[in-house]
């Protein structure tokens, strides 16, 4: 199967309901391709995935009764579109030729006439394809230029204004870091970074985890020999600070709950020199046999996986726990860089669902923390309902609970005096376009003793 074709047959999966991440390794491991053909694919389906919007605006101007449009043609449409704007070594010709040559093999002539007369009409004049002009309506502008659902970018315009928004959507459209996580149970930083460029990476540290690392470049992860030794694992960066926040020590006892796929998990592990004991909870059984595959590579032996509904556990638990970790499932709004087709998935509705669902985890915990105990709150989302809404919520119903000062446990030293307050007021929210790392919140509560 060539290339075009396979990045179109995982674009209609994604159509129908499938994960373009999980849809692309699959595909990519079940055909033999090229390094070139494999990065050409990878592009070819989160580019046209991520540009969508944009590149409706093209097809919808260019179609005649676009609306009637079949998902193949216009995936076909959407896959041409985006290699003639966003791919500049890709000759015009070629992309108009194997568009043409795919709607043969996959439709009939005429979706294949349909897909030569577009392309040849945009191609004569492609300057008559004018994009929504930021003066005339900063909305739709946001909304097509850089490809985010309306409802989002509405949000963000009324809570950051036109600046912040434009840096946030150009952020979610960057390619996405690879950073990775030293295992310290096996090896140190320096020494890893040596080896990664002896293994023909290129590497930079990170300045706010001490044990991360980011990938500049680097050949498949699984075929480095320091991989399959398990001397790192893949984490971002703002998702390495959840762990440091919590900071467990050796010999002591953790409950994370929503703890799938273990990222977190085998952090606090780390942390802990791997003595102690870590409870690790997830409603989904695949999800926690993800945490046990990445803790046998790692060479992990203190968690104890459990299949358990966070919202029940309270009920059913006996003990309790001087440390937890909830990082919770949330829409995701601080993270769409790393997953192109999440922007479309998602619905205005599914907030009001989150905060519900994360309220109840809380609640449920909290009855089995420990008295002097202390829980960390993390989410990978921007929106402040599923954030300094849902503590406040908690904090207004259970006014005992005092919010931890972060700043000592923040692995590196705050920015400025606003990040300093924020965390001394025990949350924290870092946003892309002032921290330059993912979206991401943390905040810290503690039980009192009894009096």
């Amino acid at each position: 199967m060539k290339a075009r074709e396979l990045a179109y047959r995982v674009l209609l999966k994604v159509e129908e309901g499938g994960y373009a991440n999980i849809l692309l390794d699959d595909y990519l491991n079940r055909y033999e391709l090229s390094s070139l053909d494999r990065a050409f694919v990878t592009e070819l389906v989160y580019g046209t995935i991520k540009y969508q919007a944009r590149l409706d605006w093209f097809i919808d101007q260019l179609v005649k009764k676009a609306g009637k449009l079949e998902t193949g043609p216009r995936l076909l449409l959407r896959l041409a579109f985006y290699q003639l704007n966003h791919m500049d070594r890709v000759p015009q010709a070629a992309v108009t030729d194997e568009a043409v040559k795919l709607a043969k093999k996959l439709f009939h002539t005429g979706v294949a006439g349909l897909i030569n007369g577009v392309l040849r009409n945009y191609l004569r004049n492609p300057k008559k394809i004018k994009l929504p002009r930021q003066e005339d309506d900063p909305l739709l502008y946001l909304e097509v230029v850089y490809s985010h659902p309306r409802w989002m970018v509405r949000r963000w315009l009324d809570r950051y204004g036109l600046e912040n928004t434009i840096k946030l959507c150009e952020f979610n459209n960057a390619p996405a870091d690879l950073w990775i996580r030293t295992n310290t149970l096996r090896t140190i930083r320096e020494s890893l970074q040596e080896r990664l460029i002896a293994e023909g990476c290129e590497v930079a540290v990170s300045h706010k985890v001490p044990e991360g690392l980011l990938l500049k470049s680097a050949p498949p992860l699984s075929k480095l020999s320091s991989f399959q030794a398990g001397l790192f694992t893949v984490q971002d960066e703002s998702s390495m600070l959840v762990a440091h926040m919590l900071k467990p020590q050796p010999h002591q006892t953790v409950l994370d709950v929503c703890a799938g796929p273990g990222g977190k998990t085998t952090h606090l592990a780390q942390l802990m020199e791997d003595k102690g004991l870590i409870v690790a909870c997830d409603v989904h059984e695949h999800r926690l046999n993800l945490i046990n595959e990445n803790a046998r590579r790692l060479g992990i032996t203190i968690i104890r996986t459990q299949l358990q509904d966070a919202t029940k556990i309270g009920e059913i638990a006996k003990a309790h726990y001087p440390l937890i970790l909830v990082d919770a499932p949330c829409s995701g709004l601080g993270v769409i860089r790393r997953r192109p087709d999440a922007r479309w998935r998602k619905k205005p509705e599914d907030i009001a669902t989150l905060v519900s669902l994360q309220k109840a985890i809380l609640e449920s915990v909290l009855k089995v923390l420990a008295p002097g105990g202390r829980l960390i709150y993390s989410t990978c989302t921007i929106e402040p309902e599923e954030n300094f809404g849902v503590i406040e919520a908690i904090k207004a119903s259970h006014p005992e609970l005092k919010s931890i000062n972060l700043k000592p446990y923040l692995p590196y030293e705050p920015a400025g005096s606003e990040e300093t307050a924020q965390l001394e007021q025990g949350m924290r929210q870092f946003l892309p376009f002032e921290d330059g790392m993912d979206g991401f919140f943390i905040a810290g509560l503690e039980k009192p003793l009894p009096s």
